[in-house]
């Protein structure tokens, strides 16, 4: 073989390795950007239709003071109490609908932002949210006017994964999981089948783990038309789970429609769901 075109080709495949190489550090690094889209512009609850929220704030373990609204539920107590867990993007004012339906239905509601979310300090990670999930128990927990024996945590898509690992370390009521998946590795590599997803990824929300550690009741809500989520991905975890368990298949859904975030079958399903814990 012409010894100019071996040297030429080992060129070739050297320039490759390092432009592959190179690619997976930037994903490497950038990777939590391709997870978390916090919106740092927070209106007042009164323009989100929530004009008696009571803004309040707590403290994280590792010393950072989150901000988020108090809703108090119309009607006789004691109330269960709705732990809300968002999902990547956006911050606390995007769930004001959940809030105000679940408000009309008796119930308190915690609507919380994680760090670096809604004007918060920090930079969001599995680690980091895990922290500010405990610290938000915590300040429930502290409440005189929340029974802490109907405390409902409800998690939408990353958030579920977050309210999977509270409940397995702080048993609630109830737990109520909207668009779950199994874990971010899992949909990344649904999403991004040429990476090397299992190798790369620092922050993995591995629900399917935990499910089965899982004890209290639990209420899984998802669409049949969601994109990012698939709902295959939802009925294995929902398998995995052990303790007692409703799946809500929403026809048509997608996973940013409003009828996943509050519409009357959603809220409906909650109430339900809530009512007899």
């Amino acid at each position: 073989m012409n010894t100019n075109l071996v040297s030429q080709q080992a060129s070739a495949a050297f320039v490759c390795v390092t432009v592959l190489v190179a690619f997976l550090a930037l994903v490497w690094m950038a990777q939590r950007r391709l997870i978390y889209f916090p919106s740092a512009s927070l209106p007042s609850p009164f323009d989100v239709g929530l004009a008696d929220a009571e803004p309040i704030t707590f403290r994280t373990s590792d010393g950072l003071q989150l901000g988020a609204w108090f809703i108090a539920g119309s009607g006789s107590a004691p109330r269960p109490t709705i732990l809300v867990f968002n999902g990547n993007a956006g911050n606390r004012a995007y769930r004001a609908p959940l809030a105000a339906s679940l408000r009309r239905h008796g119930l308190h509601v915690l609507l919380t932002d994680y760090r670096g979310y809604g004007g918060n300090p920090g930079a969001p990670s599995e680690h980091g949210l895990a922290a500010d999930a405990q610290a938000a128990l915590g300040y429930l927990l502290g409440r005189p006017d929340v029974d802490r024996a109907r405390i409902v945590y409800f998690g939408e898509s990353l958030g579920a994964a977050v309210a999977v690992r509270l409940a397995v370390e702080h048993t609630p009521a109830g737990l109520i999981l909207r668009s779950p998946f199994t874990s971010l590795t899992d949909i990344g590599r649904h999403h991004y089948p040429l990476l090397p997803v299992g190798l790369l990824l620092r922050d993995r929300f591995a629900s399917i783990d935990r499910a089965h550690r899982i004890q209290s009741p639990v209420l899984v809500i998802a669409g049949d038309r969601d994109q990012v989520v698939p709902i295959a991905h939802t009925r294995r975890l929902f398998a995995a789970v052990v303790a007692p368990k409703t799946f809500v298949e929403l026809s048509g859904a997608g996973h940013n429609d409003y009828e996943l975030l509050a519409g009357s079958d959603t809220i409906e399903s909650i109430v339900r769901f809530v009512r007899p814990l």
